[in-house]
């Protein structure tokens, strides 16, 4: 189930919002500490989290599939964001060097379609960054965080997704330690807190975090249904003369001594 943009909005306008993007913002540039030329495209809400990579990057696109809606963004300058099929991108193959997945693998109801597409614009040595909410985490059980809505994933689950589906896990970390209150003092001591539960609280983490590329020798090519209905319908043989006449009995013409 997809939440709604507005709502999605509001939290990251938030005091609390806005603290959660800082954190994952640090977490991700951990990750990826430049990506200066490279085409970046953010699918479900990642605009909480795109907004470094625009001045950096040579071109950052951020795709909001049409059950969850659109919003503009970013406010200032030239729009970047566009409404979409989140299973048939408006892009072409080998397009976009890095996709960041936020409010979105938890949500879809056709993640193996999304993922294949995801594929498919992405380049050969393209990275896919994937933000979900851990399964152990009190912003997966809160019905105040964003990421109370979907199905929130152990790591183990995460890793077994994106290899289901083509893509290799490459490294793994976790967010958001910081319970989803809005207490002033827990804010103020957020960075503090994060870097304490990065450190010792393991899977009580928010969210978890996995970088992966493509595996480009792992799919298996699924024949048709009409070729496989083809392949299992019994052949007739059509014999030739020759082999005709010598199951009569005919040996057929013998050849002069």
């Amino acid at each position: 189930m997809w939440s709604d943009v507005l709502d999605l909005e509001e939290f990251y306008a938030s005091s609390l919002g806005q603290m959660a993007a800082r954190l994952l913002r640090a977490r991700l540039r951990e990750v990826w500490p430049s990506v200066r030329g490279e085409t970046v495209l953010g699918l479900g809400y990642a605009t909480p989290v795109l907004r470094p990579f625009v001045e950096e990057a040579a071109r950052t696109l951020s795709f909001m599939p049409a059950p969850q809606g659109v919003a503009r963004w970013p406010r200032e300058g030239a729009n970047l964001a566009a409404l979409v099929d989140e299973v048939d991108l408006p892009l072409a193959d080998r397009s976009v060097d890095r996709v960041i997945l936020v409010h979105a693998l938890e949500c879809t109801e056709q993640l193996r379609p999304m993922l294949r597409e995801i594929w498919r614009v992405m380049n050969d040595g393209g990275r896919l960054m994937v933000v979900a909410p851990s399964r152990g985490g009190l912003w997966s059980q809160l019905d105040r965080s964003p990421y109370y809505h979907g199905q929130p994933y152990s790591m183990g689950q995460l890793n077994r997704v994106l290899r289901a589906n083509m893509f290799a896990p490459l490294g793994q970390t976790r967010a958001l330690y910081l319970p989803p209150v809005r207490s002033r003092t827990l804010l103020r001591a957020a960075p503090a807190f994060e870097e304490f539960g990065h450190r010792w609280l393991g899977r009580l983490a928010g969210v978890g975090i996995i970088e992966a590329g493509k595996q480009l020798y792992a799919g298996v090519v699924e024949r048709p249904r009409h070729a496989v209905a083809e392949a299992a319908r019994p052949r007739l043989r059509i014999a030739s003369s020759r082999e005709a006449s010598r199951r009569d009995g005919d040996d057929g013409p013998t050849r002069p001594t």
